[in-house]
């Protein structure tokens, strides 16, 4: 065992699920404009940061096929825009392991991203405000900010206007990517003019899963409807949820990935086993999501 591994961070970089998502505009830049209610799952990427002159990526696990290299791995572009900004010297050996799919609207990449941008800064004693990690993150992608916090909240702007929901209960959830990846640019070019209505106000008394899948009945995923239209197998994953005893299910961000809400874990490890022995070619786990 080497110094290098002795003094590794290690880090979960969790799957986010966006609750609800609504469309609000366009700039003129072409970045759409959301009003997102997520939250984030107790599984995803791991990854530790160890000691280095240079940058380097090892990545293993189930989806590490599908992790872009070079200038397109959100990762390695996270650590290089943390080291401009800090003026910081050195590099970073860096292993993930992909336990996240890709193209499934579970924030992956921009996960693993924002859990880079906080581990290099503990690991290089880069003293960056929040703020500005938050400024630096969006410019890396919408996703980003949010997986600074890691916890349930509600997204606006192009995702780096943040609003911490600390009183927003653990949900237990059972996600489900039906194995096929769809592009999110396609799917806002399918969404065509943005709805352009903001979430509703979220009530003060959201005590239990119940009454958060009560407000998410008033709520929508303006993306759902395109995604759908671009790979039906989504409205397999959304038919095949709701024939389980859940309190909600509809699609995450961008798609192809869907959640169900439930009473319970319990109840939600039951229909995770259930949907894994009757289609195996998905992807599918119980999670309680904070």
């Amino acid at each position: 065992m080497n110094d290098n591994h002795l003094s590794a961070l290690v880090r979960t970089a969790p799957a986010k699920i966006n609750l609800a998502l609504h469309v609000t505009g366009r700039r003129d830049d072409g970045y759409h404009l959301l009003d997102t209610l997520a939250v984030f799952a107790d599984l995803g990427d791991a990854l530790s940061f160890a000691p280095a002159e240079d940058f380097s990526l090892e990545v293993s696990g189930r989806f590490a096929e599908i992790v872009p290299d070079g200038a397109d791995n959100l990762i390695l572009r996270a650590a290089e825009a943390l080291k401009r900004a800090s003026g910081a010297t050195a590099g970073a050996q860096i292993a993930v392991k992909k336990e996240i799919p890709a193209g499934a609207g579970l924030g992956g990449g921009s996960s693993d991203a924002s859990t880079t941008l906080l581990a290099l800064a503990e690991l290089w004693g880069v003293g960056m405000p929040m703020d500005e990690l938050v400024a630096l993150g969006a410019t890396l992608g919408a996703d980003v900010p949010m997986g600074l916090f890691g916890g349930a909240l509600r997204a606006r702007g192009i995702g780096e206007e943040i609003t911490l929901l600390p009183s927003l209960p653990a949900l237990p959830l059972v996600l489900v990517w039906p194995a096929r990846v769809v592009s999110t640019g396609k799917v806002f070019q399918t969404l065509g003019q943005s709805p352009g209505r903001a979430l509703p106000e979220l009530p003060d008394n959201m005590g239990d899963a119940r009454a958060v899948a009560d407000f998410l009945k008033t709520t929508t995923n303006d993306l759902e409807a395109p995604a759908v239209a671009l790979e039906p197998a989504i409205g397999d994953v959304l038919q095949a949820l709701s024939k389980t005893p859940c309190l909600f299910a509809r699609m995450s961000g961008s798609g192809s990935a869907c959640f169900a809400i439930y009473e319970t874990l319990d109840a939600a490890g039951t229909a995770a086993e259930t949907l894994a022995r009757a289609h195996p070619q998905w992807w599918v786990r119980a999670t309680l999501a904070r």
